[in-house]
């Protein structure tokens, strides 16, 4: 049967559903799903981790045995392969469900359409995309990585009016208010793996740890795991008793030197580029290492190497309502000297965040 307006606010609540799992799913995307018969919702399930149970399986459990005939909402098309759990295309044939309305085709080369496929050859009724684009917004880094092999990059920075990020001496603590630094904690656990630069460790002493107290979630829906901090170090600068090799969690040490563990920590040998590690080679890395969205928290110099080689696909800027004056750091080392050479940007949102601005921007493409 053909979609109808009244699938969409079941779609929408899959989507919301979906939105459940942001911090605790990766590598796996981020699912919701809506079972409903005769017009009443009847099961609701969303992926909680990797390895559990997903979205129409966990809908089908609620549900209970109400399934047969029902239809099912899920906002990215049903996997149809045995993972570490079974696959849901058969799960809902087997439970009898007569029609299923999915938001995204799956990206994932082993689905990719096979999913809807063997519903479709066992007389389920197959109808969508439905709300496309808000489905696919659950996993950006999902949806590249799948297409691409490379995780969506993400680039945060904090600074005045004016576009400044610390005063003439580096002091940085604190541009902005506890709440933006609260939005940045949500995005480094929304995040596989965090980037940052050996300047970065020694002057801020910063660990780019998860601090969960500081947003206030949910224990079930925050991964309990810290995300792969990334260190790009190309000559082994940061001395190994800073902050940042002492706190928890895996680290990953970018060189152009040697390869090694120590501890928790891997040394990892990278290709040269103008004395530096490769940063493209670097995210190829981090894309078979199954990454799906990554975040650059860094200074001007390194923030501003992604941008000039086109590796940024998103900016959050936390903007702070204060002037710090032209002796203050800049956000960027960019030095342009002309107009045609600036790097063009698209708003896409805006939004008062406490007392500062929370900037979302992309990079314009021609």
């Amino acid at each position: 049967m053909p979609l109808d307006p009244a699938d969409r606010p079941h779609m929408a609540r899959a989507i919301e559903l979906a939105e459940r799992g942001l911090y605790s799913t990766r590598p796996n995307p981020r699912v919701g799903a809506v079972l409903v018969r005769n017009g009443k919702v009847i099961g609701e399930g969303w992926h909680r981790v990797a390895g559990g149970a997903h979205a129409e399986v966990e809908a089908i459990r609620a549900a209970g045995d109400l399934t047969r005939g029902a239809t099912c909402y899920v906002s990215l098309e049903p996997c149809n392969h045995q993972g570490k759990t079974g696959a849901c295309a058969a799960a809902l044939i087997e439970a009898g469900v007569a029609r299923v309305v999915y938001g995204q085709e799956d990206p994932n080369p082993q689905v990719s359409g096979r999913g809807l496929e063997s519903l479709r050859r066992a007389a389920v009724a197959v109808d969508g995309p439905l709300l496309e684009p808000q489905a696919r917004r659950l996993n950006p880094g999902f949806n590249k990585r799948m297409s691409t092999g490379l995780p969506f990059v993400r680039l945060k920075l904090a600074m005045s009016l004016d576009g400044r990020t610390a005063d003439s001496s580096g002091n940085s603590f604190w541009i902005t208010s506890s709440m933006a630094r609260a939005h940045g904690q949500r995005l480094r656990a929304r995040s596989c793996a965090v980037i940052t630069g050996w300047k970065t460790v020694v002057q801020d002493k910063a660990r780019l740890t998860l601090r969960p107290a500081e947003f206030g979630l949910q224990d079930e829906n925050l991964d309990s795991r810290q995300p792969l901090r990334v260190l790009l170090d190309s000559r082994n600068s940061a001395p190994r008793d800073e902050p940042f090799f002492q706190a928890d969690g895996p680290i990953l040490v970018a060189n152009i030197e040697r390869d090694g563990q120590e501890g928790q920590t891997e040394h990892r040998h990278f290709a040269e580029r103008d004395g530096r590690v490769c940063l493209a080679e670097l995210l190829a890395e981090l894309g078979a290492r199954e990454c799906n969205e990554v975040l650059v928290e860094a200074g001007a110099e390194l923030s501003a190497a992604f941008l000039r080689m086109g590796l940024v696909d998103e900016l959050q800027i936390y903007v702070a309502p204060k002037l710090m004056g032209s002796d203050a750091r800049p956000l960027f080392d960019l030095p342009l000297k002309i107009m045609d050479a600036a790097l063009p940007l698209r708003f896409v949102e805006m939004h008062p965040i406490g007392r500062d601005l929370r900037i979302t921007a992309v990079p314009e493409t021609e």
